[in-house]
């Protein structure tokens, strides 16, 4: 399979992946929290949308926590 990335969607040469949803998370999540993050997203995508689950892409973009901040102040800052 040919992927490539650009910006924030990857496109794989020869399919039509649609809906793509992006998951914006602090650093830290482990890998099978993550795994879980993306199956019950597919899941509500497809149920809310009708949208297939072989043709749903999640994105996951991992932010570290001095790049992030709610009501003017940073995580790692406190």
């Amino acid at each position: 399979m040919n992927v490539s990335t650009h910006y924030k969607y990857v496109y794989i040469k020869g399919a039509n992946h649609m809906p793509i949803v992006t998951v914006q998370l602090l650093e830290g999540r482990t890998d099978d929290q993550k795994r879980a993050l993306v199956e019950k997203v597919t899941d509500a995508v497809s149920e809310t949308t009708g949208a297939p689950a072989e043709r749903i892409s999640v994105i996951i973009d991992e932010m570290k926590p001095t790049n992030f901040a709610v009501n003017g102040k940073r995580p790692s800052d406190q």
